[in-house]
């Protein structure tokens, strides 16, 4: 298929030329045969090389190949000459990337996403509307700066999507395990403080602000404009509701679910959570049951 394409090319000086002679030549009008070939000829040469390769109208010219680990970016990001950029990922328009930071193959730094000095960006991980610290680990498959979950009905009873128009910041030290989505702020930033620690699956819901050194274990769920303080630390699958606030050095039970403000520092757990010890009287009254 290969060779004869080339005999037809040389013949008729072009694949533009091949177009021409199918459509408009009478005498193959009415071949069958030829017909999934003027289909795919439609597709093929209607296509401008000028065209934009995403919806933003960046043109896929800009980008080059990064010589330090053989990734892409876009001549108008900023990009230190010690940073990596692995083959497969790709840096969009107006980002920043620190020196000696690493970026995985397979993610995405989208339009202006800053990434602090020395930060590793893992495998499949994609940021958007969001800047990242000094010194954090971003594990594989990390999805940061995406919409939040908003929506409304209206009086006609249709739905609507609230605006999702703000950023996630990342502060320094900072690390994010495999798989975990943090959304960018509707009202406020989302905030994420220097010295955190989140574990692998955790959803973190627009505008929630997190103080520093909190720690977050696996499938942990925070709903949107929650406020949590410094030294806090949540066990497996805690779930926060939202608009609550938590103070800081306050430790959750696994599977406590917080559904109002915690106001004193201690130890809480159940559903709803309450400080421990009347969490375990409960426990201990339903064994008795």
């Amino acid at each position: 298929m290969a060779p004869s394409v080339g005999r037809l090319v040389t013949a008729f000086g072009s694949a533009t030329g091949i177009a021409n002679f199918i459509f408009n030549k009478a005498c193959l009008q009415g071949l069958p045969a030829l017909s999934l070939l003027r289909s795919v000829a439609t597709h093929t040469f209607s296509i401008s090389p000028e065209a934009p390769e995403d919806g933003a109208g960046t043109n896929h010219n800009e980008f080059q190949r990064w010589d330090n680990g053989g990734g892409t970016f876009h001549k108008s990001a900023c990009i230190d000459p010690t940073a990596v950029v692995e083959i497969g990922a790709i840096v969009h328009p107006k980002s920043f990337v620190g020196a000696y930071a690493h970026i995985g193959s397979g993610a995405v730094i989208g339009p202006s996403v800053s990434i602090g000095q020395a930060t590793k960006i893992g495998y499949n991980v994609t940021l958007c509307s969001c800047t990242v610290g000094d010194l954090c680990v971003i594990h594989n498959g990390v999805c940061i700066g995406q919409d939040g979950f908003g929506f409304m009905v209206d009086e006609h009873g249709t739905m609507l999507k609230k605006p999702q128009m703000l950023n996630a910041q990342i502060g320094n030290h900072v690390e994010i395990g495999a798989n975990t989505c943090i959304d960018r702020g509707s009202w406020r930033d989302t905030v994420i403080g220097d010295h955190s620690k989140i574990d692998n699956l955790v959803q973190i819901g627009h505008n929630v602000v997190i103080g520093k050194c909190c720690m977050l274990c696996g499938q942990v769920g925070i709903a949107g404009s929650v406020t949590i303080g410094d030294y806090v630390t949540m066990g497996g699958r805690v779930a926060v509701r939202d608009h609550v606030s938590i103070v800081s050095k306050v430790r959750l039970a696994a599977n406590s679910c917080v559904t109002k403000d915690i106001k004193e520092p201690g130890d809480y757990g159940g559903f709803p959570a309450v400080p421990i010890h009347e969490w375990r009287r409960q426990i201990a009254k339903s064994r008795n049951l």
